[in-house]
């Protein structure tokens, strides 16, 4: 009956090992110019990983919000937007330009969703402070003041 408790316990370490998001700090991208991204890399700043798609609305509503933010002078924080469920990455990259959209784009799929833990829906993103340890996950769309407010900031 022991050998049956360990097969158990070892399928369920398996499940859960499947099913749990990779910590924080393991997951590296690589964006549109071949550039890394990673808590790592921004270490010290806040950095929002924001997933979003061309088709999706609210992620268009979203898009003038993340440019203010990343435009803002103190430097605090970091975006990085992760395109999902595109057909050409060609078009991604287009569509980018022609909204401002400034900050790194990583050109993702399933499986780079699956490192954050997933999500329900778009626009969704994950805001890590600058020790690297999430703080907060949004659905739908933010704007600039949403996203100080999680940082503690005040909004301008």
């Amino acid at each position: 009956m022991t050998g049956l408790w360990r097969m158990m316990g070892i399928w369920m370490l398996g499940l859960a090992l499947l099913s749990a998001p990779a910590p924080a700090s393991a997951w590296a991208l690589q964006d549109s110019t071949g550039k890394p991204q990673s808590l790592a890399v921004h270490r010290g700043q806040w950095v929002l990983v924001n997933f979003w798609a061309t088709w999706c609305r609210p992620c268009r509503q979203e898009i003038p919000e993340l440019v203010r933010l990343q435009h803002d002078e103190s430097g605090k924080l970091a975006i990085i937007g992760i395109a999902v469920s595109y057909r050409d990455p060609d078009a991604v990259l287009a569509f980018a330009r022609e909204h401002g959209i400034d900050y790194p784009v990583v050109l993702g799929n399933e499986d780079v969703a699956a490192e954050f833990g997933g999500f329900e829906g778009l626009p969704s993103s994950f805001l890590y402070g600058p020790d690297g340890v999430l703080v907060r996950r949004f659905a739908g769309p933010q704007t600039e003041a949403s996203i100080e407010q999680a940082m503690g900031l005040s909004p301008h």
